[in-house]
């Protein structure tokens, strides 16, 4: 067979493999669209705040020292317990004190006397002047004259250093200056403690109690002009305002006070104020207070009147470079990028959109990962979520049912949750 043919024959056989091939390759399907849980957002009346944490204080706290040089005889006080003002806390050796406080009483009793003698002598001059014109000299009267005045200045002198003794006679009783609780021994019975510098213990109140936290400068003019224009309602004295305080492990901020103090400069390194909220702190019955100084707090500043804002759950807001935005559906059911404008996070996990966003917007609250600007999907819609395990509708929060759900036909897809995982 020529060459030529034997090519020709190759080639046709080719084109009739190649033929056969092609028609059964399999067809492939579209892909499906990817179901994401869409919400409206949830419209209700909330108040502006603002979160700070602190450290709770003392309002008084008192170091307590010696204020003479001894030895310790005496710790009647049991440790931690609660002391009133003038309990005693500690007694120093009083004796050496009290030889001195009797020593200087004699030294007056002496001067006394002399003053007496003098008064008799001076007296005495004078009685005989009067008899008898000249009888004693004018300097022998002056002289008598100075010797009381002598005497009953040595008198008040010698008065004044017995006060003194008896102020540390007094002061070897060491006693609490405020009611308070007492803290632990530092030293015990047969030291020696110095006057003005040994730590003996120290004494604290606890009711009411104070928290500082600070401020930093944008939230100050904000709080001011929300006073300014009467949006803060202060308290009767017209000066403190309401705040609310949460211990750590606690819901919410249960507490309330009032805000008593604020610095009067802002600190030009950090840009913030110094403010002290006061709070009271009651002894329950048969119980104890809840409230300690040093404890960490969480201080929770409401600004402005309530008002009616949009909310959305806080996982359903992004970041971009420091821009808040969440992703909305349009009418062709295609992912569009919002910036928003967000507020103060709710104790449910709903996050105020202050602006960006319309009542009747549908935001992705789930499944963030799997969309992107301009990609359209199969939205699931449903009420916005929350963080507690409940969904709220129309205004309304319905508490998410205990009950464990039916096993699913055979054959039919798993419920998907609220925020779009599989149950």
């Amino acid at each position: 067979m020529p060459r030529r043919s034997l090519i020709n024959a190759a080639c046709s056989l080719l084109i009739l493999v190649a033929s056969g091939c092609q028609g059964n390759r399999p067809v492939v399907a579209p892909a499906a669209l990817p179901v994401i849980p869409v919400s409206q957002p949830l419209k209700r009346e909330v108040t502006d705040f603002v979160d700070f944490t602190g450290r709770i204080n003392a309002v008084q706290s008192v170091d307590i020292r010696p204020r003479v040089t001894g030895y310790l005889k005496r710790m009647p006080f049991k440790e931690g317990a609660h002391v009133k003002k003038g309990d005693l806390l500690f007694e120093i050796d009083p004796r050496p004190y009290q030889a001195q406080v009797d020593a200087a009483r004699a030294q007056v009793e002496l001067c006394q006397a002399q003053l007496k003698v003098a008064r008799t002598v001076y007296a005495r001059d004078v009685g005989i002047n009067s008899r008898v014109s000249n009888s004693v000299s004018q300097q022998q009267m002056e002289q008598d004259s100075a010797s009381v005045e002598e005497a009953d200045a040595r008198v008040k002198s010698y008065e004044k250093s017995l006060e003194m003794y008896e102020l540390n006679l007094e002061f070897t009783q060491v006693v609490s200056p405020i009611d308070g609780q007492v803290s632990r021994y530092y030293l015990t019975t047969g030291n020696l403690v110095n006057s003005d510098q040994t730590l003996l213990t120290t004494v604290v109140s606890l009711d009411p109690i104070h928290a500082y936290f600070d401020m930093d400068e944008p939230t100050l003019l904000r709080l001011r002009k929300a006073i300014n224009d009467g949006r803060i309602q202060r308290e009767k004295d017209g000066a403190s305002f309401s705040i609310l305080m949460g211990l750590q492990g606690e819901d919410g901020f249960p507490h309330k006070g009032t805000v008593n103090f604020l610095d009067n400069q802002v600190n030009p390194t950090t840009g913030s104020i110094s403010v002290r909220g006061v709070f009271p702190n009651p002894e329950p019955p048969n119980g104890v207070r809840l409230l300690s100084p040093g404890m960490f707090v969480r201080i929770r500043l409401p600004i402005g009147t309530p008002h009616q804002a949009l909310l959305v759950i806080d996982r359903a807001v992004s970041s971009d470079q420091g821009l808040k935005f969440v992703y909305v559906l349009d009418s062709q059911n295609k992912v569009q990028y919002r910036r928003v404008t967000t507020g103060a996070q709710e104790a449910d996990g709903l996050r105020v959109i202050e602006d960006g966003l319309e009542p009747n917007d549908w935001v992705i609250t789930s499944g963030l990962l799997q969309v992107r600007p301009r990609m359209e999907i199969q939205a699931e819609k449903m009420p916005m979520p929350t963080l507690a395990g409940r969904t709220s509708a129309g205004g309304e929060t319905t508490p998410a049912k205990s009950k464990k759900a039916a096993p699913a036909a055979k054959g039919t897809a798993p419920a998907k949750g609220a925020d779009g995982s599989l149950q």
